[in-house]
């Protein structure tokens, strides 16, 4: 069944040439600015995650490491319930990248284990912020039919720097690095003085008379956008009155009118973790060593794969949709898992056929590239209405840092234990994620974000299936 899900829909090629034509028409300079600070953000965050699987032996080795000691590739997310959307954007990624790059720092002067840790914490209290700012400031400024497409294209960059640190890793010491770690962060700050701020958070703030001329900004000039900021203002308005109402902060959240929203969200940012995502990404050169493989050639080989799932992700984000795309990839996950334990139970490590377990991790991060990563994020950043928004990025943002530090933490213990139990235990998350996702996602693909908003919050859809 899922084979058949990994073919694309008759109509992906005319989907495809109308995708072309309204990135055409979005190419404003505004939006463009716009867009490559999602980027970059999203690649400082691939670079991160990318950093432990090369290094880890090094480091251990040149600081003289316990395995307990080594465990500082995982990163600590404490965001302190801060709103994101409380605060100006602007002075948010300012904040954010500084930390970046002091994490950065820390890391390469290294002397003991302490500035190790120290380094991984601020950068996961960065990671915390902007991993949930940039798709959501990417979705409120591209144009709906495009949402999905520059939302995935900006989260692509995340999975081109884990692969560009993967094969960076076979040739550059740990230390220098973590020095290049910085780039993408010193990047962004220039670029801060030329970009807008989201038209809905303007509408949000009371600056009303702001949002159709950023709109004419981001969309030209020749656009006709008195539609677009007619519903975002009425929308705007009609959820400060409910504030009015019922203002209990960010307990409001959990309502009855957000359960539905809250679980699809909770639930899609916690699958890719709980699937086995941190114990691949930072034991990707044990899981090489220990079953044959060469680390160097894997790491090249897994880096193209994840590249090019996530440039293939891209396209079918805004063509097949959101549910369709993240359905295939939990597909694709759920067989990785298998294909490794294919090879455990028949013993083909031992037999010194390493092939299974290199192609296993390429599929992984095949589907990792392809939206696993992403589609998460890009559903969490369109379903949540302007009021909860921060709240609901905090909640996700705790959910992602719990998941992603049970399996990071546990991953090394885990395969001591039993190598089989621990991927069967990967492949039967990816399994109930593949379920959830086609009887309860709903598709959000063409639709405005007060559309999806008003869809979430005011009923379920009754029939979500795929089929």
């Amino acid at each position: 069944m899922a084979e058949e899900g990994l073919l694309l829909p008759a109509s992906s090629t005319s989907s495809s040439s109308s995708l072309l034509s309204e990135i055409s028409n979005a190419c404003t300079r505004p939006f463009v600015l716009a867009f490559i600070v999602g980027s970059c953000g999203a690649f400082a965050f691939g670079c991160i995650i990318g950093y432990s699987a090369p290094t880890q032996t090094s480091i251990m080795k040149d600081l003289n490491l316990s395995v307990a000691d080594a465990i500082f590739t995982i990163w600590i997310d404490i965001d302190g319930g801060v709103n994101p959307w409380s605060i100006n954007l602007w002075e948010t990624i300012w904040i954010t990248n500084i930390l970046f790059v002091i994490g950065w720092f820390a890391i390469a002067f290294a002397k003991g284990v302490w500035l190790l840790d120290l380094g991984r914490l601020l950068q996961g209290i960065s990671i915390g912020i902007s991993v949930y700012l940039g798709p959501v400031y990417i979705t409120e400024i591209a144009p709906r039919n495009l949402r999905g497409a520059a939302s995935s294209f900006a989260q692509l960059f995340a999975g081109v720097g884990i692969s560009v640190f993967y094969a960076l890793g076979t040739i550059v010491a740990w230390r220098n690095l973590a020095i290049l770690g910085c780039i993408p962060s010193l990047m962004v700050l220039p670029l801060l003085f030329f970009i807008p701020e989201s038209p809905r958070w303007l509408a949000k703030v009371g600056r009303e008379m702001e949002v159709e001329a950023v709109l004419l900004s981001l969309r030209g000039e020749k656009s006709d956008v008195s539609d677009e900021a007619a519903e975002i203002l009425e929308y705007t308005e009609h959820v400060k009155q409910q504030q009015d109402i019922d203002d209990r902060g960010f307990f409001k959240l959990f309502q009855r009118k957000y359960a539905f929203s809250l679980s699809i969200g909770v639930v899609l940012i916690a699958l890719p973790q709980l699937g086995g995502l941190n114990g691949y990404s930072f034991y990707t050169d044990s899981i090489f060593i220990s079953t044959g493989v060469s680390s160097d050639f894997g790491f090249i080989s897994t880096s193209v794969v994840q590249m090019f799932g996530g440039i293939l992700g891209t396209v079918l984000v805004d063509v097949s949709g959101r549910r369709f795309s993240s359905w295939n990839v939990l597909g694709l996950s759920y067989h990785s898992h298998f294909i490794l334990l294919e090879g455990m139970e028949n013993h083909c490590w031992e037999t010194g056929t390493p092939v299974l377990a290199l192609f296993s991790v390429m599929v992984y991060f095949g589907s990792y590239g392809s939206g696993m990563g992403s589609i998460p994020w890009i559903i969490a950043s369109e379903i949540y209405p302007v009021d909860v928004k921060g709240a609901a990025g905090t909640m996700c943002n705790l959910v992602s840092s719990i998941s992603a530090w049970l399996v990071a933490y546990s991953f090394s213990y885990l395969l001591q234990w039993s190598s089989t139990g621990t991927f069967l235990m990967f492949a039967t998350v990816a399994g109930l994620g593949f379920v959830f996702i086609a009887k309860l996602v709903p598709e959000t693909k063409g639709k405005s974000l007060e559309e999806i908003q008003s869809l979430f919050t005011d009923s379920p859809p009754q029939d979500s299936t795929i089929f």
